[in-house]
């Protein structure tokens, strides 16, 4: 039997009109995010002819985007280096400094944070007030922070552009972009218009920032994927729990955070591990929060009003009942970690918050633990890190507005 001939194909006509336009500055936008996206991931700098040859372009294609992003202030030159050989050396390029900012606040059950972060990672400001917001009135917190937002703003040093400005709170939000905070157990807030309450943060030349919020975990999990925006950090697939008064969580796959059809994955700390366990402040009973949360814990220690540090000085001191309480919130931890790997398979665990502080006096006992309880153990062992930054919430907010910039660099040249 012969084959059928395939269809002939002619080549299609020249593009008219409005739409051929649209598919130009459509390549054009492509192109210049593929540019801006290889320069920021780059381990060292590149040159021009080193873009072209990473991303398959011709040098001439590479070479004017690079100099639409340098002209547009988020590509910089870099000093050229000394020339061993012949011919002149190339031009390395950077990303920008001080240029394109964003603000990340946070409000944690403790203090309230604000960063301002560029797109090259650097923190241009940052400031974190201490309190106690259990229970808090939400207009009177929301009103500090807008000092504080401005106070920094203000600060930041060279004056950027700001593309916006993102509030991680310890709870359930409105999906992306929302404005809306569900409810938060440990601040007692529900129902609340963040971004209403907040106002619009202002930048020093008097313009409004545009605001948004998301959960905690899932901002600060974004540090640990990525080291500045567009560079990814040293694990893309983990578990992270966010230790504070209560314990936050966050999937995150190849480097972007899981977070469900509702944006609401990854509350772990209210994963229960004892159904006759104590009550919870989210209305079920024997939750992890209430065995490996800082306050639950430094009180079953007999401890209420240390440090985690000092926590860990007793522990190694051979305190009895600081021994029991960490080895309680151990075990919890172990329960709803192995549960989490078991069904996503990823084996990385990082320990961030009042946890990360705890985890060189935590961490064998839960890696045991961790090793009877996954099936997959003995063939990948579980792997566990820390993550210490309490205010890391305020600049994964940043990191989450800076993306925008990279995903449609166009909008954001000068």
């Amino acid at each position: 039997m012969s084959s059928i001939p395939p269809p002939e194909r002619h080549a299609p006509p020249a593009p008219r009109g409005p739409g051929a336009g649209a598919r130009q500055s459509s390549l054009r936008e492509a192109n210049l995010r593929l540019v801006l996206s290889t320069v920021c991931a780059a381990e060292t700098p590149l040159s021009r002819a080193g873009v072209a040859a990473t991303t398959h372009m011709t040098r001439s294609t590479a070479s004017r985007l690079v100099d639409e992003l340098v002209a547009g202030g988020l590509l910089t030159e870099l000093a050229r280096p000394a020339g061993s050989g012949p011919g002149r050396p190339a031009t390395p390029l950077g990303v920008a400094r001080g240029t394109v900012a964003a603000l990340g606040l946070q409000v944690n059950a403790g203090f309230l944070a604000a960063q301002v972060v560029d797109l090259s990672g650097a923190t241009l400001a940052a400031r974190v007030v201490a309190g106690d917001f259990v229970g808090s009135s939400p207009s009177q917190v929301l009103a500090r922070l807008a000092d504080l937002a401005r106070e920094v703003s203000a600060q930041a040093a060279p004056a950027p552009r700001f593309v916006g400005a993102r509030v991680a709170l310890p709870g359930l939000v409105t999906s992306d972009p929302g404005t809306t905070l569900l409810r938060a157990p440990n601040l007692g807030w529900s129902d609340l218009d963040v971004a209403a309450g907040l106002g619009p943060p202002l930048t020093p030349a008097g313009e409004t920032i545009p605001v948004r919020l998301g959960n905690e975990a899932d901002l600060a999990a974004l540090t640990v994927a990525t080291t500045a925006p567009g560079r990814p950090g040293p694990v893309a697939d983990f578990v992270y729990l966010s230790g504070e008064i209560g314990i936050g969580g966050a999937i995150v796959l190849d480097g972007a955070v899981m977070s469900g059809r509702h944006g609401w994955a990854g509350e772990i700390g209210h994963v229960c591990v004892d159904p006759d366990g104590p009550a919870c402040r989210c209305g079920s009973t024997g939750c992890l929060e209430q065995y490996a949360g800082r306050r639950a814990l430094l009180r079953a220690a007999g401890m209420p009003h240390a440090t985690p540090a000092e926590l860990v000085e007793a522990v190694r001191a051979g305190d009895a009942t600081a021994r029991a309480a960490l080895g309680a919130a151990t075990r919890a931890l172990g329960v709803a970690l192995a549960g989490v790997v078991n069904v996503l398979d990823v084996p990385t665990i990082v320990l961030g918050g009042h946890l990360g502080q705890l985890a060189d006096v935590l961490e064998d006992d839960l890696r045991d633990l961790l090793a009877t309880r996954i099936l997959s153990a003995g063939w990948v062992p579980p792997a566990i890190a820390s993550a210490t930054d309490p205010t890391a919430g305020a600049r994964g907010a940043a990191l989450r507005e800076l993306a925008s910039v990279l995903a449609e660099p166009a909008r954001w040249l000068a």
